[in-house]
């Protein structure tokens, strides 16, 4: 008997994409798998569908824009440049799963042939991925909110990252998704690695990327003066040339601030063992900012890190009730600076060795349960049990 056909969907490059790579795994066990994204082939696809990374998936055309505008949702979900070349290279052909990475994806997985079963991976609340922009608040948001009401309520299985969003989802769509975390394996080889006396090795990691707030953190460190040190482990994004342009620029005239290379996800808790506390300032400038449960939240725990965390619902919830680390009130330097003045070497091991008592704890081996349950289910052709979705799809 063949293995099922499955195509994975994500506009992003999946290879430095951790939540999809975990996925990947969980999907290679359950079937031969094609991906459809940016960049070169991850290593558990059988098969690969390369696009451009300079075509955009949202369509930024002029036609596109005025199709936006003029609320013309139908007509434009598939106009976008990335998702005609992507038509392109699925011509016809056929899957028995499609799993299509955010909200977004979601045209395009109900237009590929056949009838296969659909799985949207919500990564976040997708009509607010970017409304702190205005032409997304305007032009862009109307649109998701209209894609995941047209066809969140078809799809045949639901997840997203935490029970705050999937709350929403469901109030607003009638669509519960499972919870899938952005938690990571348990690495069992680490521990907390020795604190120096008077040295704080604070670090961050993930996307350079505007609003990230990586300049505040640079800024307290250098206020903070001897005694302090900053790593980061940053990711340029794609379209982000001009700012990761001034941000290296800001980084060299730090005496405190060290840039490292990216470095693959599999490895960054390895990379980030040797330092003390992981540091995330993301103001709330959206609902997925105050509704945060990160990667790199999981990272800092499988690393055996302290945290320095701004306050979030849900970072603000696991970091006191495991005694992680510090919630700052806001997301300035001067916050910062407040929360890690005084912060005793003592302290800093409290809050390691807490990492390393809930590192298995919150490992993703319940995360890999949900999405093994849910790959049963569409490969055995039983639908709709235990994941409130799935209702008949109808046209496109």
């Amino acid at each position: 008997m063949s293995r099922p056909r499955i195509l994975c969907i994500s506009f992003s490059d999946i290879r430095s994409d951790a939540r999809v790579l975990r996925q990947l795994e969980v999907l290679a066990r359950f079937g031969d798998v094609t991906t459809l994204s940016y960049g070169a082939r991850p290593d558990a696809a059988a098969d690969h569908l390369e696009l451009d990374r300079a075509l955009p998936s949202l369509p930024q055309t002029p036609l596109g824009v005025a199709k936006l505008a003029l609320r013309r949702f139908a007509s434009v979900a598939l106009d976008a440049p990335a998702m005609v070349a992507a038509r392109g290279l699925l011509a016809d052909r056929e899957f028995d799963v499609v799993v299509a990475n955010e909200a977004r994806a979601l045209p395009l997985a109900f237009a590929v042939a056949g009838s296969p079963k659909i799985w949207c991976d919500l990564h976040e609340w997708a009509p607010a991925e970017r409304t702190h922009v205005l032409s997304w608040r305007l032009l862009v948001a109307p649109f998701m909110y209209w894609v995941c009401a047209r066809y969140l309520p078809r799809v045949d299985a639901a997840t997203t990252i935490n029970t705050s969003i999937a709350d929403m989802y469901a109030e607003q769509f009638g669509v519960r998704p499972e919870i899938v975390r952005n938690a990571r394996p348990f690495v069992p080889e680490l521990s907390p690695s020795p604190v120096t006396e008077g040295l704080t090795r604070l670090v961050h990691s993930g996307g350079a990327v505007p609003g990230r707030n990586i300049e505040a953190i640079i800024d307290a460190v250098d206020r903070l003066g001897e005694g302090y040190s900053l790593d980061l482990f940053l990711i340029p994004s794609r379209q982000g040339d001009a700012y990761w342009q001034k941000l290296t620029e800001r980084i060299e005239r730090s005496p405190r601030t060290t840039l490292h290379p990216a470095v693959p996800p599999d490895d960054l808790p390895a990379a980030l063992n040797p330092f003390d506390l992981g540091v995330f300032l993301l103001p709330p400038h959206t609902p997925n900012h105050r509704l945060m449960l990160p990667n790199k939240f999981f990272d800092f725990v499988q690393a055996r890190l302290g945290m320095v965390y701004g306050t979030s619902v849900e970072t603000d919830r696991l970091i006191g009730d495991h005694g992680l680390g510090v919630v700052t009130p806001g997301y300035s330097a001067e916050d910062l600076v407040h929360a890690l003045r005084g912060m005793t070497a003592a302290r800093i091991r409290q809050y390691k060795e807490a990492a390393d008592g809930v590192a298995e704890s919150m490992s993703s081996d319940a995360d890999v349960l949900v999405e093994e349950g849910i790959l049963v289910r569409l490969t055995d052709g039983d639908t709709t049990a235990g994941t409130g979705v799935g209702e008949a799809r109808g046209p496109a």
